[in-house]
């Protein structure tokens, strides 16, 4: 059974219960109702018309679960005297987007929204990939559904918001029987099918050329390999290509925003045969117009070490020191320039001590195996 198709075709199953007037939390379940029927019984009877068939699946959920039978009688003239009016996929899957990607979210709700509405995932699937138990995640959507009943879309939606929260998903990588960064990678070219956004497209450029590194990034054990260290014969050329184009397509409009400029310094280190011969100086560049565009201080945490790649270590500790030493990684960032600079005990304490405050065990494993290959050495 092809789950794909499923997926896509959730947002304007959604939609066209909208449209005849079924509030969102309630066109949301019908409509999941009528997935998980379609995955029992399509491997042996598919049909003809999938989205007919979801359609009317999902309609005969909701009218099951309307009590008053004035109201189930005046829901069903209305499909019948609606023919076979059709209705815009495209405008209804954007205010998909938009919907779930409220301001009035958590980015955590958000996220689950996005993947239940628009993404066609089924709520036990959401909770497998975050590893969290099935009662969480179905109250967290629930909470969501609730929070966004009763908005009306008589305004532009803002697109920032929606591709953050595709960023997000995307940033969570893959547990569990689900790969989040590919859903959030289909999900990013069905928005940019939908809107002529450069962000959008630049967006997918950026997880393009992330993702054509996936395969490198863990050694056998599942440990962490650093970029410079990386096989680059196991990254995908092919999504490579895709995502410079891409990136490419977005840059000549000449709207430079954050994606775009995160892109450009991924595809500056994709382009480079060997570690040693990529661009700082280009990177660095690219940092600070990303700075310009975002004044984020983990970019400028990030410009740190560009700027100790192109301009030597000393020249990013002086970077790093214009910075709060309470952000995310500011210690290890500080160690890996340290032993730049040749000065590996200071390194090695700082790695540890970036160890005990890692926002993963992947990366804690990384740097305490940092610490110790320096205090090894050293002692040698």
């Amino acid at each position: 059974m092809d789950e794909v198709l499923l997926r896509a075709l959730t947002p304007s199953v959604i939609s066209v219960l909208g449209h005849r007037g079924v509030d969102f939390a309630a066109a949301e379940d019908a409509v999941q109702d009528a997935l998980v029927e379609a995955i029992r019984t399509w491997p042996a009877d598919p049909p003809r018309d999938p989205k007919g068939w979801l359609v009317t699946v999902a309609w005969r959920r909701f009218l099951d679960a309307t009590r008053a039978d004035v109201a189930r009688r005046r829901r069903e003239e209305v499909v019948d005297n609606e023919g076979t009016g059709t209705v815009s996929a495209v405008d209804d899957t954007l205010a998909l987007y938009f919907l779930c990607a409220h301001p009035s979210l958590t980015p955590s709700s958000a996220v689950a929204l996005t993947l239940r509405a628009v993404g066609g995932l089924t709520t036990r699937q959401i909770a497998s990939a975050y590893l969290v138990p099935e009662a969480t995640m179905a109250q967290r959507i629930s909470r969501a559904k609730r929070t966004v009943s009763g908005v009306r879309f008589d305004r532009p939606g803002d697109v920032a918001t929606v591709l953050r929260v595709l960023y997000l998903v995307f940033n969570e990588g893959y547990s569990g029987d689900l790969d989040l960064a590919a859903e959030a990678i289909r999900l990013t070219r069905q928005l940019a099918a939908t809107i002529d956004h450069p962000e959008v497209t630049g967006l997918l450029a950026l997880m393009l050329l992330h993702h054509a590194r996936r395969a490198a990034r863990t050694a056998p054990d599942g440990s962490l390999v650093p970029l410079a260290e990386q096989d680059r014969g196991r990254w995908d050329t092919e999504l490579i290509a895709e995502g410079v184009e891409m990136l490419q397509a977005a840059l000549v409009r000449d709207r430079l925003g954050e994606f775009q400029a995160q892109a450009a310094i991924a595809a500056l280190h994709a382009d480079a045969p060997t570690a040693e011969q990529t661009d700082w100086v280009q990177i660095v560049e690219w940092y600070d117009e990303l700075a310009r565009v975002t004044d984020n201080p983990v970019v400028r945490l990030n410009r740190a070490v560009a700027v100790g790649e192109a301009d030597g270590a000393r020249a990013g500790l002086a970077a790093l020191a214009e910075l709060d030493a309470s952000l995310p990684r500011y210690t290890a960032v500080a160690a890996y320039l340290h032993e730049r600079d040749g000065d590996p005990e200071t390194a090695a304490r700082l790695y540890a001590d970036a160890a005990l405050h890692a926002p993963n065990l992947a990366e804690r494993d990384h740097l305490t195996r940092q610490a110790a290959r320096l205090n090894t050495r050293r002692r040698c």
